[in-house]
């Protein structure tokens, strides 16, 4: 169905040349899945983008190659195809699922008109044929009431059905070929299983070819027949799922496989890529934490006073109003929350989106409002602090937010932005003091000195996460909540953030609540984990309890959910 054959895909900016595809070939049969699996940079999506040649030109630019797809049994190189012909084989030869549905959905447009518009480009079909067909594909991907989501807008439903909607509007036109570019990236492990489930569905039912792109290779094992592993623009390894991921050959293949948590016990460390890469003439060796060392952890942190205590805490959100403006009803985010951290410790938040782990973060650190129960950090009441106390607690307890690019100012420098609360709490003696001590966390964080006067958009996604570290620790603080802040990490950067977290709080002796709806990167990285749902704390117990004998169906769910290598 698609033969890709010596693509070349280059980026030119200042007199410099990326790259960014660099000589990559393969085939892909009809009714087959090929996986194709890297870190960030490594070239997967600039690949998917050339084969429907969407690279922006300038600065990129294909430089060589041939994509040769099937059409009514013709044979069609689509870089030899004009650039206003193109229109006749996107979508319905060859269709793409971004990465992104929030910014790849028009905000202004309602969901059913924008794939009812693609329905209308590419088939001879009128306005009202084409809204049926658009709510038959909305029932076919499993969105809920097709006729009520046709109407909304994409800000109005969750990221999940976000994505269905973008899968709707990516098989309207029946391709041969569908190009699926991280489309379960940042999602729940039970919103993703039912993505893949859908996907698989669709293409046995369909016949059509998927190019699936993860830098996860447990999802990849999941859905794909075949495996090509990308580095640098190239593909350096190939074969089968079962092949590549059982007997890999590449050391940048083996890295990736061994960045993932283990499910069955508890490492010191998690190795990276670079372990592999730059130490090919020793195998790493992984220093796992006995059962016996664990037990004797939890129970000398639970020999301590806690340093937080949560009681009864719920928090609502406005839900509807009336002419007047009066609430008539409202959103249980948050409902009769109780737990206790202890010094030292890190507590896992586990559960889905929209379960309340953001909103009961931010209700701790009174982001949000709480509207019952009590809140007490080191003996002090959290919710009826004056405005000097509350500024005093702000200091010892902070927050990692999920989206580092989002969370950090585009017009402000990254040193400014972790001198700024330093500033504002008082630390240091002047700006000298303040600088020195930005540098050295950056150092701290692994960046550098020269990093000081860039700005946030200069940096990676891992690199963005990693500043916002630094700033959390500027102000020298006790507690710190991790809000997904690894979510949509590859799995080798988010190695490293999570070790370079534990060396912190090893050093600052600091205590951790750790929210994600990651199972295993959260059985990794908790002594304890919570796990809610719909607003409440439905389990509790250390990380083993919790893995090996859950008792709730909704955590069992979960851990069902986590995909594996070996299945």
């Amino acid at each position: 169905m698609l033969q890709v054959k010596n693509l070349h895909t280059y980026f030119y900016s200042d007199d410099q040349c990326t790259k960014a595809v660099n000589g990559v070939s393969f085939e892909l049969k009809k009714g087959q899945t090929l996986g194709i699996v890297g870190e960030s940079g490594s070239g997967k999506s600039v690949t998917a983008l050339s084969i429907l040649k969407l690279v922006s030109e300038p600065p990129g630019k294909i430089e060589q190659g041939e994509i040769q797809i099937q059409d009514n049994g013709q044979e069609i190189d689509l870089l030899a195809v004009p650039e206003h012909e193109m229109h006749k084989y996107r979508g319905r030869c060859v269709a793409m699922i971004f990465q992104e549905p929030m910014t790849s959905l028009n905000p202004v447009m309602r969901c059913g008109d924008q794939v009812l518009e693609a329905i209308v480009t590419h088939q001879n079909v009128s306005k009202e044929a084409a809204k049926e067909i658009v709510l038959q594909l909305f029932d076919e991907v499993q969105l809920p009431e097709p006729s009520n989501t046709y109407q909304k807008y994409p800000h109005e439903i969750s990221g999940g059905q976000k994505q269905r909607v973008m899968i709707a509007m990516a098989i309207s036109c029946n391709p041969d070929v569908l190009i699926a570019d991280e489309p379960t990236t940042a999602l729940d492990v039970t919103v993703q299983r039912a993505i893949l489930d859908l996907l698989k569905r669709l293409i046995k039912e369909r016949g059509m070819s998927l190019i699936f792109i993860s830098h996860d290779l447990g999802v990849i094992a999941q859905i794909c027949d075949r495996v090509a592993v990308m580095y640098k623009g190239q593909i350096i390894e190939n074969g089968s799922t079962a092949q590549v991921l059982q007997s890999p050959t590449e050391p940048y293949t083996i890295g990736l496989l061994a960045c993932r948590p283990p499910l069955s016990y508890k490492t010191r460390r998690l190795p990276t890529v670079r372990d592999y890469l730059e130490h090919q003439d020793k195998p790493f060796v992984v220093q796992k934490i006995s059962p016996q060392e664990t037990a004797a952890r939890l129970e000398q942190l639970a020999t301590q006073k806690p340093i937080l205590q949560v009681s009864n805490l719920s928090s609502y959100y406005v839900k509807k109003k009336n002419f007047f403006g009066k609430t008539t009803d409202w959103f249980e985010a948050v409902k009769e929350v109780n737990f206790d951290i202890y010094p030292g410790e890190t507590l896992g938040l586990v559960g889905e989106s929209g379960c309340g782990k953001s909103t009961l973060g931010r209700t701790i650190i009174r982001l949000k409002n709480a509207h019952a129960g009590t809140i007490h950090y080191d003996g002090i009441d959290v919710l009826h602090a004056s405005k000097s106390d509350l500024k005093s607690l702000r200091k010892k307890m902070q927050i990692i937010f999920q989206d580092p690019y989002s969370s950090l100012n585009p017009r402000m420098q990254i040193g400014a932005a972790i001198m700024e609360p330093m500033e504002v709490h008082g630390l240091h003696h002047n700006a000298k003091q303040r600088k020195e001590k930005t540098i050295a966390l950056l150092e701290k964080v692994a960046l550098s000195a020269e990093h000081f006067h860039r700005y946030p958009h200069e940096f990676s996604g891992g690199q963005r996460q990693r500043i916002c570290i630094a700033r959390a620790l500027a102000v020298e603080p006790e507690f710190i909540i991790c809000d997904e802040s690894v979510s949509a990490l590859d799995v080798s950067v988010q190695a490293s953030v999570l070790n370079l977290l534990k060396d912190l709080q090893e050093e600052f002796k600091l205590t951790y609540l750790f929210i994600s709806h990651d199972l295993s990167v959260v059985q990794y990285f908790s002594d304890r984990i919570m796990v809610m749902n719909e607003g409440r704390i439905v389990e509790t117990g250390s990380a083993k309890e919790i893995f090996n004998h859950a008792k709730n169906e909704y955590t069992k769910r979960l851990i069902e959910a986590i995909p594996k290598i070996s299945s």
